[in-house]
């Protein structure tokens, strides 16, 4: 699973993790994450190297509400979540990835 959710008991916030999956994290250098929770400025969203291996970043998002997003490697190529909460058409033509908090 790519993405892990922790609802806060204290506020209407969930602390979203999102972990790039395995094929991108051998394809890239850096993987940067791109959506509407960062205005699609994905470059100050850089996943983190974890200790297993994996990138991973946590953010936290307001709840009751779908964001969509995309990972970005090395600045250059956008690639969807294939184990997003479900996809929806951009703009662009292509289909973004959704997580729904």
């Amino acid at each position: 699973m790519s993405i892990e959710k922790k609802y806060l008991k204290s506020k209407p916030v969930c602390k979203v993790k999102f972990v790039a999956p395995e094929p991108l994290t051998k394809e890239a250098k850096k993987i940067y994450l791109a959506g509407d929770f960062n205005s699609w400025q994905f470059e100050n969203t850089l996943l983190k190297k974890q200790k297993n291996g994996s990138f991973a970043t946590t953010l936290d998002l307001e709840t009751g509400s779908e964001y969509q997003y995309r990972y970005v490697l090395d600045g250059e190529r956008w690639e969807n979540d294939f184990d997003a909460d479900k996809y929806v058409p951009s703009d662009v033509g292509v289909d973004n990835s959704v997580v729904v908090v």
